[in-house]
C-alpha cells in the first residue's frame, strides 16, 4: 500500500511542533504587549513633558496668589518627593545599569560634569549677583543636587541617548546622599552652618531608599509595573507641582520682593549648565548624541529636592531658588529639545 501522500492531505503536527508554535505565539503576543506598553509610556511622557511647564507655572502662580492656603502643604513635600523618586525607580531595570559597564566613559563624563559644572556655576552666580546668604545657599543647593527626573524624556525629545540619560540620572541620584551634603558643606558653609550628616540622612530617606524600592518592585513584579508605567510621568508632574505650590506659598513674600533677581540668577545658572555640559562633552569626544544628553543632564536639576533641603535645614528663603528653578529648567529644557530636534546628528 502506498503512503498517504495524496494532494490536500497534511500530516498532523507532532506534540513538540504544537508546543513550539504555542511558545512562538505567546512570545509574539508578549512582545507585542511590551511594545504597546512602551509606546503608551512614550506617548504619555511626551504629552506630560509638553504641558509640564504650564502646570508648573500654574503651581507657581497659585502659590503666590494663595499663600495662606498653600503654605501648610509644605508638610507633605518630602512625601511628594519620595513618591517621585519611587516612580523613577520603577522606570529602571538592570539593563539600564549595564550601560555603565558597556559605555563607562560617557557616563563618567556626564556624572562628573553634573557635580563639577553646576556647583561651580552656582558659586560663580552667587558671587556675581552678590546674593544674600539665604538665597546664595539656595542656589548652591540647586547646583549640588542630582539630575532631574524629567531629563530622560527631554533627552528623548532632543534626539539624545535615552539609555545614557537614564544611567546618568540613576548614578547621580544614587551618589547624592554622599556627594550633595559634602559639596553643600564645602561651598555653602561660608554663608550658613551646614549639617551635612543630617542632610545625608534626609537624602537617603527621600531619594535613595524610594529609588531602590522602585527598582526592586520592577524586578520582582514586572507585569504589574508595566501596567502603571504610562501614568508615571503624570505622577512626577503632579508631585513636583505639589512641591512647587507648597514651597512657593511658604516663601511667597520673599519671592515677590526678590523675584526678578532670583529669576535672573536661575536663568544664568541653568544656561551655564546646559551650555558648559554640551561643550565639555563635545570636547571630551563622547559624540553628538551623548553631548546633547550630557547638556540636559547637567542643566536639569532635581530642584525640588534642593528646595526641600533649603526649607528644612536653612530658611524659607533658601527654598526660593529651587522653586523657581523647577519652573524654568523645564521651559528651557523643552526649548532646547525643540532646537536639537531640528539639527541632524553629525556623529
Amino acid at each position: 500500500m502506498r503512503p498517504m501522500r495524496d494532494k490536500g492531505l497534511v500530516a498532523p503536527k507532532s506534540p513538540c511542533e504544537n508546543r513550539t508554535m504555542t511558545i512562538d505565539q505567546n512570545t509574539t503576543t508578549l512582545s507585542a504587549s511590551s511594545d504597546s506598553s512602551s509606546k503608551r509610556e512614550d506617548r504619555s511622557a511626551k504629552i506630560a513633558v509638553t504641558v509640564f511647564p504650564l502646570i508648573i507655572l500654574g503651581a507657581l502662580i497659585g502659590g503666590l496668589l494663595f499663600p495662606a492656603q498653600t503654605a501648610p502643604l509644605v508638610k507633605g513635600v518630602n512625601y511628594a518627593l519620595m513618591v517621585i523618586m519611587f516612580g523613577m525607580g520603577l522606570t529602571l531595570t538592570p539593563p539600564d545599569f549595564g550601560v555603565i559597564a558597556r559605555r563607562p566613559w560617557p557616563v563618567l563624563v556626564g556624572v562628573l560634569a553634573q557635580y563639577i559644572i553646576m556647583p561651580l556655576a552656582a558659586l560663580a552666580v552667587t558671587w556675581a549677583f552678590r546674593l544674600d546668604p539665604a538665597l546664595a545657599v539656595g542656589v548652591i543647593l540647586v547646583g549640588c543636587a542630582p539630575g532631574g527626573t524629567a531629563s530622560n524624556v527631554v533627552a528623548y525629545l532632543a534626539k539624545g541617548d535615552v539609555a545614557l540619560s537614564v544611567a546618568m540620572t540613576a548614578v547621580s541620584t544614587l551618589l547624592s546622599p554622599l556627594v550633595t551634603p559634602i559639596l553643600t558643606k564645602y561651598l555653602a558653609g561660608q554663608y550658613m552652618p551646614v549639617d551635612a550628616v543630617a542632610m545625608a540622612k534626609s537624602i537617603m530617606m527621600i531619594v535613595f531608599i524610594p529609588v531602590v524600592l522602585g527598582l526592586l518592585l520592577r524586578s520582582f513584579l514586572p507585569k504589574l509595573v508595566e501596567v502603571i508605567l504610562p501614568a508615571l510621568p503624570w505622577i512626577s508632574v503632579f508631585g513636583i507641582s505639589y512641591a512647587v505650590i507648597a514651597l512657593v506659598g511658604a516663601s511667597s513674600t520673599r519671592i515677590l520682593s526678590a523675584g526678578l533677581v532670583v529669576l535672573a540668577v536661575v536663568i544664568v545658572h541653568n544656561g551655564l549648565g546646559l551650555a558648559l555640559g554640551y561643550f565639555a562633552a563635545k570636547g571630551l569626544k563622547v559624540g553628538e548624541k551623548a553631548a546633547r544628553t550630557t547638556a540636559i543632564e547637567v542643566g536639569m536639576q532635581n530642584s525640588g529636592l534642593a528646595a526641600t533641603l533649603g526649607a528644612t535645614y536653612f530658611t524659607p528663603e533658601a527654598a526660593v531658588p529651587g522653586a523657581v528653578f523647577s519652573v524654568w529648567h523645564n521651559v528651557s529644557g523643552s526649548a532646547l529639545a525643540a532646537f536639537f530636534q531640528r539639527r541632524p546628528i553629525t556623529d
